[in-house]
């Protein structure tokens, strides 16, 4: 299994992070962090990247019932999509597989919390 989900898509890469957004949106997860990592690279280190942002995307619905079935699960929060353009008007949606991560906890009723998130993002994929 993957640690993470993704596809490709056409598009600007701008307006594919505002789609992302958007479909994070209709899933029930909103955008509590944006993180442009060119501008990051390129202020701290003066190196120069592809575009690439990563989205900290939370459902306070799932954190909240997360966090009461395991205190320290805010080391895996809030869940990263990032967006990467890879040329070409080809861009990257990749996101964290969140079943798979929380499966290494060995709480069940975490592992079913975290299928529930994966078949959204997955749906989110789909969608796109």
């Amino acid at each position: 299994m993957e640690y993470f989900i993704s596809k490709n898509v056409n598009g600007e890469f701008e307006a594919v992070v505002e789609r992302v957004k958007e479909s994070l949106k209709n899933i029930g997860f909103g955008v509590i962090t944006t993180i442009d990592m060119q501008s990051a690279l390129k202020e701290k280190i003066n190196e120069d990247i592809k575009p690439y942002t990563i989205l900290g995307a939370c459902s306070p619905h799932f954190a909240s019932k997360a966090m009461r079935l395991e205190d320290k699960i805010g080391v895996l929060l809030p869940c990263n999509v990032v967006i990467i353009d890879q040329g070409n008007n080809n861009i990257e949606v990749a996101a964290m597989e969140p079943h798979g991560i929380i499966e290494l906890i060995g709480n069940e009723q975490l592992s079913v919390l975290a299928s529930d998130i994966s078949k959204r993002l997955i749906s989110m994929m789909e969608a796109f």
